[in-house]
């Protein structure tokens, strides 16, 4: 079982160098009802196999309890018209705990800022603190994507812009010239560049081998404009 695992994991992550990396909404239930094809540089194809292979015993525990938080995330996701791949942001954040706090003071599985959860509308003082609840916090953080859609029109800007900050993101735009992620990313942190990877690993995690069968990655993982290797 434990070889099969690892046999089907290896075959998944191995259309990496061999396949286009399609990114799009791939769902009618999404911001964006296109689908784009982007090709993954060389460093991106790296680095999601090093993470994937560093990390499976921590992506395989995550698997294990997945099953519920996915459903309530799908569910929302569907509700806020969004794409059902934004789920993974909370494998990136948390590992999908609703307890988790970081140094910085973010808390849930959507690690939202005490100021940034209450303007979504939920209650953080006083005894009470709704981030760590599973089902609000999904919901303020379906909210907060959607608003950074509005604003950014490009997914992968809006997973940057949900790491760093929408300023971040604003200056990185201003600096490149250029509103596609892989053309302005030198202009962002080294972080919000890997959170990033971190998402589109954690995706081929979950669903890549998913695709084994058909022969392609037909990813969900949402995107806008074409851009890779020429």
């Amino acid at each position: 079982m434990v070889k099969e695992f690892y046999r089907r994991l290896f075959t998944g992550i191995s259309f990496l160098f061999i396949m286009p990396f399609a990114i799009g909404s791939g769902s009618s239930h999404s911001v964006d009802g296109s689908t784009d094809r982007m090709y993954l540089d060389k460093h991106s194809k790296e680095f999601v196999l090093h993470y994937v292979q560093s990390n499976t015993p921590t992506l395989f525990a995550i698997r294990q309890k997945s099953h519920l938080p996915f459903i309530v995330a799908d569910s929302i996701f569907r509700q806020y018209d969004l794409p059902s791949s934004l789920k993974y942001l909370a494998v990136v954040e948390s590992e999908l705990n609703p307890n988790a706090v970081s140094h910085a003071g973010a808390a849930g599985a959507w690690q939202l800022m005490p100021a940034t959860a209450r303007m979504l509308g939920l209650r953080v003082g006083q005894g009470v603190d709704e981030r760590t609840a599973y089902n609000k916090s999904t919901r303020a953080a379906a909210r907060y994507l959607k608003d950074l859609y509005v604003q950014f029109g490009d997914w992968l800007l809006v997973l940057a812009a949900y790491n760093s900050g929408e300023g971040t993101v604003c200056r990185a735009i201003r600096l490149s010239g250029s509103r596609n992620f892989w053309e302005l990313q030198s202009y962002l942190p080294a972080e919000s560049r890997m959170y990033v990877r971190k998402f589109i690993a954690s995706y081929y995690y979950f669903e890549g081998q998913n695709d084994e069968l058909s022969g392609s990655l037909a990813a969900n993982v949402p995107h806008q404009a074409s851009f890779g290797d020429r």
